[in-house]
Order: structure tokens, then C-alpha cells, then sequence
């Protein structure tokens, strides 16, 4: 519908999220963002914060419709987001621009449908013969950690678990994970907020950089002796004669490390950190490991690694009887929507055995997350059996220490005693 809004009707709806004081930079909000959220929703579910410059959705029905919606809510942020920069700053993110902007995530179709065909062909069947590798990696973690009184879930298991796991599909040395670790962390922050220090587009970009040197060489290398890894499926072209251009491949690359570990160690921590906080769903799990699968699912919707994700508006239109132009940008809360009762009964209640459906934390339509599945595999495989090689594991830092991020949840760290 397009919008015959007066300007007075705009700023009317505009200022309501000052009533509730949301800000997603607040310690309150970074430890807890529910209640404000929750308070959202009921009082102004479409909101528009100054802070973020957008748009601020809090409802499932709204964040699904957006999430579904390519023709009228855009994935391609990144664009808009350079062509704004002034010459002199755009020159200094010039590897971001070139690397990031071809990324699947952040295009729609046509670009969408020809990468995500590629990753469909290539990444998913070999998702499907990963579990026993899992279970090894696992069970490597686990035997590293042997005799320890306490050890950081993030640093010694969440992160090299799925690290280890994509850099062996992909055909990546293992020696270089903490290579890895850094070009992302660094990219993470470029990613997942608007909110850190200034300085976070430098590292970010020459992370970048680095990657991109990295998966180039990978690439040459390939061309000359093709492997059985993902990288040397990436290259090939489809039935149809598609294939992904040079650019797009090492920006795939880089996309596949950073998605493929980013989300999946957030999942893992996340998941974690709530079972200790909820002994008897705890007991649950440690007595049923038939459970893990619910466990996943219900971590992902109570504290899903995914706390957003960003649209543009193509066209005015209407949301929830509040007018949107085109060219505004819409934060589609995916916390909030999988907390809303509306669609979840009694949402703040942690509960294994629930079993969600509909969960929004890896998208949906045509941007469903490729890795959704092996992220849930390798949650599944690794909650069980850390729980069953700690039987006394216990938090050593009752506040957590959480990523200030709009889009990503996570911890920073998260240290625990084994006894």
C-alpha cells in the first residue's frame, strides 16, 4: 500500500520509543533486552529509534512478514551503506565493499537465486555426511579438556567446534583456526553492530583484506589440483552452466568461515549458559539426550544467536497502521518475535520439551539460513556431550558478560568450573 501519510501522522508515530526508553546499547537492554521489548511490543510494536535510525518491529506476524517479503523489504543494506559514504571513507573500507556487498545474504533476486542455487547444489549435500566428523571433533574438544577444574566454553569448545567443522568441509588447513578467529571477530563487529568504537571499519577491513588474500590463494591452488572439499564444489559449474565469478567466490568464502562458525559457537554458548541457569531443564537433558533436538530448538528461540535481522523498504507502505517511506530501514527483532506470546504461550519460560515451531532466528523465504541445518546438528551432538564429560560443570560468573550487538547474541566469554 503506498503511504498518504501527512508529515505530522509521521512524527507521531516516530515518537512513541522515547515512552519506553529502549535503547539496545544499555547495560539493561545488553544483559536483558526482553523487558523493554516486551514493553514494545505492547505499546508501540512498530517503533522508530533514533538510535538506530530505523525502524524497530516487535511483533512475530510483523517480523515474519518482513522476513518473507524480498519484493517490498530489501536484504541489500550494504549498498545503500557505502554509496553514503563520502569518497575519502569510502576508500578506507574499499575490501569490505568489494567482499561483503556480493554476499547472499545481503542481495535479493536475481544475484540471490543464481549464489543460493550454487550454495544449495554444493553446500547442503555435505552437510549430510558431516555427523560422524562432528561427533570426532566433539570428542577431541572433550579429551583436550580432561583433568581441567575450569575452562572457557567460548575459547576451548563453542568456537573451535564449529571452526573446526566448516574449515573441514571447506578444505581449509586447521592449523590456521586462529587466524580465523581473528579475521572474524574483527568482521563480527562490522556485521553485527552500529554501535562500537569508530575504529571497528579499519579492522574490519583489513580483516577483509586478509581473508580475501587467503581464499584467493585457496582458490588458485584449487584451480590447478581440485580437491574433495567445498571449495573445489564452489568452483564447478552447475547442470545450467552457472557459475560464481571470481569475486563472488572469495566473497563466498569468507561468507561461509565467518556464518559457518559465527552463528553455530553463539548457538552452543548460548545454549549452555541457559541449561545452567535452569537446573531442573538441566536434569532433563542429562537424564534424556533424546531431548537434545527440542534442547536446540528451544535455545534458539528463547536465546537465539541471532537478535535481528535489517531491511530496506523498497516502496511506501504501511506496517501495522504506521507509515514506512522508501529508503527507511526496518529492524525486524527476531528475539522479540520468538518471545511473543501471541504466538508462543508463556514465552519467558525456558522448556526443552516444548518443542517450537515457527522459530524466525534463521529467517525465512528465500533467505532461510543454508546452514541452519548443520548448526542444529552440531548443537545436538555437542550439548549432550559436553554435559556427559562434566557431569559437575557449573558457572563460575554469575553475570554474563554478552556482545553489545543489534543483529548477533553472544557471549564474550564464558568460564565454567568442571567440579
Amino acid at each position: 500500500m503506498t503511504s498518504t501519510a501527512t508529515p505530522a501522522r509521521r512524527r507521531l508515530a516516530r515518537e512513541p520509543l522515547a515512552a519506553v526508553g529502549f535503547d539496545p546499547a544499555a547495560a539493561t537492554a545488553v544483559v536483558d533486552p526482553h523487558p523493554a521489548l516486551h514493553a514494545l511490543r505492547a505499546q508501540t510494536p512498530v517503533a522508530w529509534s533514533p538510535t538506530l535510525g530505523g525502524w524497530i518491529l516487535t511483533r512475530y506476524d510483523d517480523v515474519r512478514t518482513v522476513l518473507m517479503d524480498y519484493r517490498r523489504f530489501s536484504s541489500d543494506r550494504m549498498r545503500p551503506f557505502f554509496g553514503h559514504l563520502d569518497p575519502a571513507r569510502r576508500a578506507t573500507v574499499a575490501h569490505l565493499e568489494r567482499y561483503v556487498t556480493p554476499w547472499a545474504v545481503f542481495n535479493d533476486p536475481p544475484v540471490h537465486t543464481r549464489v543460493r542455487t550454487i550454495l544449495n547444489r554444493t553446500f547442503i549435500p555435505r552437510v549430510e555426511g558431516m555427523t560422524p566428523r562432528i561427533r570426532a571433533i566433539v570428542a577431541d574438544l572433550l579429551a583436550g579438556l580432561e583433568g581441567r577444574a575450569d575452562f572457557d566454553v567460548i575459547a576451548n569448545f563453542a568456537y573451535p567446534l564449529p571452526a573446526a567443522v566448516i574449515m573441514t568441509m571447506m578444505g581449509t588447513p586447521l592449523a590456521d583456526i586462529a587466524s580465523m578467529r581473528i579475521w572474524s571477530d574483527a568482521l563480527a563487529e562490522f556485521i553485527g553492530s552500529g554501535l562500537l568504537a569508530p575504529d571497528k571499519y579499519a579492522r574490519a577491513d583489513a580483516a577483509t583484506a586478509a581473508m580475501a588474500d587467503y581464499f584467493a590463494a585457496m582458490i588458485a591452488e584449487r584451480r590447478r589440483a581440485p580437491r574433495d572439499d567445498l571449495l573445489s564444489d564452489l568452483m564447478q559449474p552447475g547442470d545450467d552452466g552457472t557459475r560464481i565469478a571470481d569475486d563472488e567466490l572469495v566473497a563466498t568464502a569468507i561468507l561461509m568461515l565467518f556464518a559457518g562458525h559465527e552463528t553455530t559457537t553463539n548457538l552452543v554458548t548460548n545454549g549452555l549458559s541457559e541449561l545452567l541457569r535452569h537446573p531442573a531443564q538441566l536434569a532433563l537433558l542429562r537424564a534424556d539426550a533424546g531431548l537434545a533436538p527440542s534442547t536446540v530448538e528451544e535455545v534458539l528461540r528463547y536465546q537465539g544467536p541471532t537478535a535481528a535481522m535489517t531491511r530496506i523498504v523498497r516502496e511506501d507502505l504501511e506496517l501495522g497502521g504506521v507509515p514506512l517511506r522508501a529508503g527507511d530501514r526496518v529492524y525486524a527483532m527476531i528475539n522479540a518475535a520468538n518471545r511473543d506470546p501471541a504466538r508462543f504461550p508463556d514465552p519467558d519460560r525456558f522448556d526443552i520439551r516444548r518443542n517450537p515451531q515457527g522459530i524466525l532466528t534463521f529467517g525465512a523465504g528465500i533467505h532461510l539460513c543454508v546452514g541452519a541445518p548443520l548448526a542444529r546438528l552440531e548443537a545436538q551432538i555437542a550439548l549432550p556431550a559436553l554435559l556427559a564429560r562434566c557431569p559437575g560443570l557449573r558457572a563460575l560468573e554469575p553475570e554474563r558478560d554478552w556482545h553489545v550487538s543489534v543483529v548477533l547474541r553472544g557471549l564474550r566469554r564464558f568460564r565454567v568450573a568442571t567440579r
